[in-house]
């Protein structure tokens, strides 16, 4: 599955085949909660965090392609992530893009 975040994928003629979408809702656990809360205070990178997010991400990708495979298509366009949080210490992500399949 190609994935890009552009309209158009290079030499390629494109039949729209609609949105798909993938998301995921992640949340530390406690102890690491506590951890990154003090690391707050002292400041830098909250580590913990940042790989939650990278995994989650990577979820809803996986989720999103699988969806656009369902429908028959060849690559997703117009990719794009967004997040929110949905309650303290938990936040959602949503990969969505335009499925697409080659006509040429």
């Amino acid at each position: 599955m190609i994935l890009v975040n552009t309209d158009y994928i290079a030499g390629k003629d494109l039949q729209t085949l609609g949105l798909v979408t993938g998301s995921t809702v992640q949340s530390r656990n406690i102890a690491r909660d506590f951890t990154q809360g003090l690391k707050t205070i002292i400041g830098g990178e909250l580590g913990a965090y940042n790989e939650m997010m990278k995994k989650a991400r990577a979820l809803a990708t996986e989720r999103m392609s699988k969806e656009a495979e369902t429908l028959g298509a060849d690559a997703v366009v117009n990719v794009r992530y967004v997040s929110s949080a949905i309650m303290q210490g938990a936040a959602e992500i949503v990969a969505y893009g335009t499925a697409v399949k080659f006509t040429s």
